[in-house]
């Protein structure tokens, strides 16, 4: 299949309820056989921090026009399925016993920035609120399941590669996920 490496997206402007409008301009823009990247969970790889996979059907259903690369940053920088949940507290990354996972949170992220590159991916689909995934909301890091605005570990270096991230939640088919627990 041969494809235009060099086409584009530019990131959403405005917010507030306009999120899946833009998301579904930005795949409308992509062509048929696109890069895009995607957290490994959502495509029902059981690597999350519980073992469990959390497969979305939209995300999967991306499949029939893109090519997709699945990444779980957390494991790619080295740490094991299942492990404990781990939230941001400021730059770190730590479990709440105050384990700091910060170093292995920043190598995923550049294993993921290092595959965006090495397929001229410049789009990403990853996981809504994680530590390494998140983007526009994230674990406020008391373990208390209280959100606030920030990114992922992950996201971020994605986001200075020039790689537009988005969520599974920002995508124009999605819906609640009654068993979103995470």
């Amino acid at each position: 299949m041969s494809m235009d490496k060099d086409f584009s997206i530019t990131p959403a402007e405005g917010a507030g309820g306009s999120e899946q409008a833009d998301a579904a301009s930005q795949l409308a823009d992509l062509p048929a056989g696109a890069p895009i990247l995607v957290s490994a969970c959502l495509l029902g790889q059981p690597c999350r921090y519980d073992g469990r996979a959390k497969a979305y059907p939209g995300v999967q259903a991306l499949a029939r026009r893109y090519v997709l690369y699945p990444i779980c940053p957390e494991v790619a920088g080295g740490l094991p399925t299942p492990r404990p949940p781990a939230e941001r507290q400021g730059e770190a990354v730590r479990t709440a016993d105050g384990q700091d996972l910060t170093a292995a949170y920043r190598q995923g992220a550049a294993c993921a920035v290092a595959m965006a590159a090495a397929h001229h991916i410049r789009l990403a689909i990853l996981k809504a609120k994680s530590p390494s995934c998140g983007s526009g909301q994230i674990y406020d890091g008391s373990f208390s399941r209280s959100l606030v605005p920030g990114q992922g570990v992950t996201t971020e270096a994605l986001q200075a590669a020039g790689v537009l991230v988005l969520s599974e939640q920002d995508l124009p088919m999605a819906g609640p996920d009654p068993s979103d627990q995470d």
